[in-house]
């Protein structure tokens, strides 16, 4: 393939104000309505009851819901799963308590054969669970700048964590425009996008030093550009094939895997698409910014040197 001519075509780094913008402002609107709406939290971040009930055939919401008002308890959340809609997890908000407990778990023992099993999480369990998420977030940030400013250098670190925590706003931001449950399994999927995200960009970061290797001068932003906008055609095909594969199994994995598992593929589903958009347009943008400003104080300080 005769990369030049592809560069000619493909200017991606031209455009790259475009993507910032575009990125800033989703993300603007995102966070207004993040403090505005608000994401939909599950039990695992907030007091409540999950009460799981078995039978032996299919069940559904409706009929689950028409025996919990016989017994004068209304759920806020149903979610059928099982190979065969057998299982039905019902969550309360606010913990249920023991005498309720036994109610339900007496009736729908008599109704289905089996005795539903009850886990209750109280507000302090809540509040450790999201904070030991974001925790962990924050950990694995700093881990991933650590390694990269060792292999690569610490601009390269600086822009692979913008792009991280773009992709990590950017599901939240979808998340409260679509309002699937916010789980532990979401936390599962944004974590998995990090490592994904992360192997994408430092992919594209090689191709950048690899070409700058090759180059026998880079003076200014013109020459950045040139050797930015040449790895990044080199690295899209194999980022597109590469997010597409995965695409595919998460997407399936949404329709064919029921409704337990849907919020984890939609997160994984968002998440890739936006793991390889940051690679490609923030983090290799924002490294060629921020490599142009070093230049130019390298010259300035070079002049003022050469002055003294």
């Amino acid at each position: 393939m005769n990369f030049e001519h592809e560069t000619t075509k493909l200017d991606f780094v031209k455009h790259r104000n475009k993507f910032f913008i575009f990125s800033g402002a989703l993300l603007t609107i995102g966070i207004i309505l993040l403090f505005t709406i608000g994401l939909n939290l599950g039990i695992d971040f907030r007091s409540g009851t999950t009460v799981d009930i078995l039978s032996d055939e299919a069940v559904t919401a409706e009929e689950i819901t028409s025996e919990f008002e016989t017994i004068g308890l209304t759920p806020d959340d149903i979610t059928i799963a099982g190979d065969n809609n057998e299982i039905g997890r019902v969550g309360f908000i606010g913990a249920l308590n023991q005498e309720e407990t036994l109610r339900i778990q007496s009736h729908f023992e008599s109704v289905y054969g089996h005795t539903p099993t009850a886990s209750t999480v109280t507000p302090m369990v809540g509040e450790e669970l999201a904070r030991n998420a974001i925790i962990s977030v924050l950990i694995a940030a700093v881990g991933i700048i650590i390694y990269v400013t060792i292999r690569f250098e610490f601009l390269y670190g600086i822009s692979a964590i913008v792009a991280l925590f773009h992709d990590a706003l950017f599901i939240l931001v979808v998340f409260t425009i679509f309002p699937f449950e916010v789980s532990i399994p979401f936390i599962a999927a944004v974590l998995t996008i990090v490592g994904y995200s992360i192997n994408d960009t430092i992919v594209t970061f090689d191709r950048i030093r690899e070409n700058m290797s090759l180059e026998k001068r880079v003076k200014d932003i013109h020459d950045l550009a040139r050797v930015v906008n040449k790895s990044l055609v080199q690295t899209l095909a194999r980022s597109i094939n590469t997010v597409l594969t995965v695409v595919f199994a998460a997407g399936a994995l949404f329709v064919f895997g029921g409704e337990a598992l849907r919020p984890f593929s939609f997160a994984l589903v968002v998440g890739l698409m936006a793991g390889t958009y940051s690679s490609l347009f923030i983090a290799a943008q924002l490294w060629l910014v921020l490599k142009a400003k070093q230049l130019e104080n390298q010259k300035k300080r070079a002049v003022e040197t050469s002055e003294v």
